[in-house]
């Protein structure tokens, strides 16, 4: 780590995470660590996504799609997005189902 970089511990969905920026970097780190967790939250109490994994995958893709949205509105199929949601979401819960039982 550079004397630039500096390690700083975040918070997301109750886990705690150590990552490093740059000093000039840290507070929109710290806003996506907000927005993140916001995110997640929602998913959770949604009650349709039960694990860790599960809801940081479902965040990520939705946080995916409003940042296609914000490139380009005009460009983009929100119905063919929501039916590939779907179905990663089923494929997601078939794969990790074996694993669920385990914990």
């Amino acid at each position: 780590m550079n004397d630039k970089q500096k390690a700083l511990d975040v918070t997301i969905l109750g886990r705690s995470y150590k990552v490093t920026c740059a000093d000039d970097e840290r507070e929109d780190l710290l806003k996506a660590v907000q927005y993140l967790d916001h995110k997640m939250h929602e998913i959770r109490e949604s009650g349709k996504v039960g694990s860790t994994e599960r809801i940081a995958v479902m965040a990520a893709l939705n946080i995916a799609h409003e940042l296609l949205m914000a490139r380009n509105p005009d460009a983009f199929d929100i119905e063919s997005l929501r039916r590939r949601m779907a179905s990663m979401q089923a494929t997601l819960d078939q794969a990790l189902a074996p694993q669920e039982k385990l914990l």
